[in-house]
């Protein structure tokens, strides 16, 4: 920050994160410290705060005129065109010079004249110069890997344990595997499987018999039921036929 008599700058270096075709924007903040009214404009033509710089086909600053009340801040907005080529070493040479001095109060643009910003003419003429500096634009945040969950860290990749001084993956595989198989509570549970699996097996080819039986039992009564019926019909004709020759 610099701190003159009239104005507080902040800051004093222009940082644009420098990114090829296209526009950039940095700002400016200025604080007026006294009981006056401060008028700036750029290109120095009839300001009373006026802001140069050495490449001004370059840049925009906007607003480009304005009044910075008494005890109170003015932003100004810095936009830098788009550039078809980078500098060498990302290193700029480009400078802004600011110039403030004090306008009567109540003045407004049209009362300013070149005349205030001459110090021959017995004016208090500030002047702060800034830098301009590129620097690289930020970065999108990395993703996250699959498989990772907040609070723990991502999984190493087959590449990164190749490239270990350690064994390769599929040696460490094994190992692993062979220790466990060999373990008490692999045994265990592949004994408890194993006998459950059995279980399962003898339970199907019970329900099956059973089912056997039923389809069995439902025919036999299907044809005792047949021949009553038929006995009955025999019977009932029989009967009838002697009752109407009687």
């Amino acid at each position: 920050m610099s701190t003159g008599k009239l104005l507080s700058i902040e800051p004093l270096e222009l940082k644009f994160p420098f990114e090829m075709k296209k526009q950039i924007s940095s700002s400016l903040q200025l604080l007026n410290k006294t009981e006056n009214h401060v008028v700036f404009k750029e290109n120095g033509t009839n300001q009373k705060c006026s802001v140069k710089t050495t490449n001004p086909k370059k840049y925009c600053v906007r607003p480009n005129t304005g009044i910075v009340l008494p005890r109170s801040t003015c932003d100004i907005i810095v936009t830098m065109q788009a550039q078809k080529e980078a500098p060498p070493d990302m290193h700029c040479k480009d400078k802004f010079l600011l110039q403030s001095a004090v306008a009567p109060a109540g003045s407004s643009l049209k009362d300013i004249s070149a005349d205030m910003f001459h110090k021959d003419s017995g004016h208090v003429v500030e002047e702060c110069k800034l830098k301009v500096v590129y620097v690289s634009p930020p970065q999108p945040p990395s993703p996250v890997p699959e498989g990772s969950e907040e609070g723990s860290s991502p999984k190493g990749s087959s590449t990164d344990i190749g490239n270990s001084s350690g064994p390769d993956l599929a040696s460490v595989t094994k190992a692993l595997a062979k220790s466990q198989e060999n373990s008490p509570e692999t045994k265990a549970l592949i004994s408890k499987l194993t006998e459950e699996k059995n279980n399962s097996i003898r339970r199907n080819i019970k329900l099956r018999q059973e089912l056997d039986l039923l389809k069995q039992d439902g025919k036999n009564n299907r044809g005792v039921s047949f021949i009553f019926v038929s006995i009955v019909g025999l019977i009932g004709i029989i009967v009838g036929y002697f009752i109407k020759k009687t």
